[in-house]
């Protein structure tokens, strides 16, 4: 029941939700000389001035703005990205904090939200958010974007839902987040369930809750670095040296884009032997968009099955359980429960 109020007291006013907005760049923060150029802009905008230009976006929530580096999104180091997840994990933390919501370019943003799935702890909303057309084209997505992106971080609804990607209206899991057109602004997607619900009208309208262990397999206390892990694509008639290359170059770990459910070429096969003998883990995932990479008798001694990981998503798990010293039976493991 609701609490009774004394006599002749007035009705305090609800408290606004309180969330911290990263802005790291991309083209969200990006423009160019002419409304009608869509490529070839430069990343200009920093996130107060950004924030400060959209019309009723401080209405929604009470925001705090940081700005760790303001770069595209293909340039980001694995430092920086380290550097944004304890970011994020500092703000989760603390009680004054409702929600994070992440700017970021588009490039590259389905790595770290995949990132931050795997490794950042909170029943707390965490929200990446970016744009397709630069700040200063015709029809910019990135205003409605953001404060479609702020909406969903406040709403209550949206804690334990896991790491979550706010583009073109459409919320989405970011264990299932893709970019799956070059330049279009509906350019990110998910197959089966990773779309969760809507953002209409101001509305957030959830359809779905992901599947999602109870807190990230992998705890960021003590992680300064990432071992290198490669991606190398197969395809007919593929050659060794990329192999023999990765091996050269000091890789740790292979994954393998490899073909339909992760079939393997006659190079691809003697190079993960090759790799696997110096003690590097390797993976089968593949290079077709949707599906699962089963496992397969022929490659029980061989690269372990990425099932339903890309090779981008592989990579990045592969290169946290390196990390953490995980030897090859509980890589195995993993890549079945992610």
């Amino acid at each position: 029941m609701p609490r009774s109020r004394a006599p002749g007291t007035a009705p305090s006013a609800p408290t606004r939700p309180r969330l911290v907005l990263i802005g790291t760049g991309g083209t969200i923060a990006a423009t160019a000389g002419d409304a009608r150029t869509l490529t070839g802009y430069q990343v200009t905008q920093g996130i107060e001035a950004m924030l400060a230009a959209i019309p009723g976006a401080t209405d929604v929530a009470d925001i705090r703005c940081e700005q760790p580096f303001n770069v595209d999104s293909r340039d980001l180091s694995t430092a920086q990205v380290l550097r944004l997840a304890r970011q994020a994990e500092r703000h989760l933390r603390d009680p004054d904090v409702d929600a994070v919501v992440i700017t970021h370019g588009t490039d590259s943003l389905e790595e770290t939200a995949f990132f931050l799935h795997l490794t950042v702890r909170s029943p707390k909303p965490v929200v990446l958010i970016g744009a397709m057309r630069p700040a200063s084209a015709l029809s910019a997505d990135g205003p409605l974007n953001l404060v479609n992106a702020l909406l969903t971080a406040a709403h209550p609804a949206s804690r334990d839902r896991g790491v979550l990607v706010v583009l073109n209206d459409r919320i989405i899991a970011a264990r299932h987040a893709a970019k799956r057109h070059t330049t279009r602004v509906d350019a990110f997607g998910a197959d089966g369930a990773g779309v969760l619900g809507a953002v209409t009208d101001g509305r957030v309208r959830y359809a779905a809750r992901p599947e999602l262990p109870e807190t990230a397999p992998f705890d960021l206390s003590g992680l300064r670095a990432l071992p290198p892990v490669d991606i190398i694509l197969d395809y007919q008639d593929a050659p060794l040296h990329p192999y023999s290359a990765a091996l050269q170059a000091g890789s740790r770990g292979l994954v393998v884009a490899a073909m339909g459910n992760g079939s393997l070429s006659p190079a691809a096969v003697r190079g993960c032997a090759q790799a696997i003998r110096r003690g590097l883990v390797c993976i089968r995932a593949s290079r077709v968009p949707d599906g699962l990479v089963t496992d397969d008798a022929a490659h029980a001694n061989g690269p372990l099955a990425a099932h339903a990981l890309n090779p981008l998503q592989a990579r990045i798990a592969l290169r946290l359980a390196l990390a953490r010293g995980m030897d090859r039976a509980e890589i195995a493991e993993l890549l079945r429960r992610l």
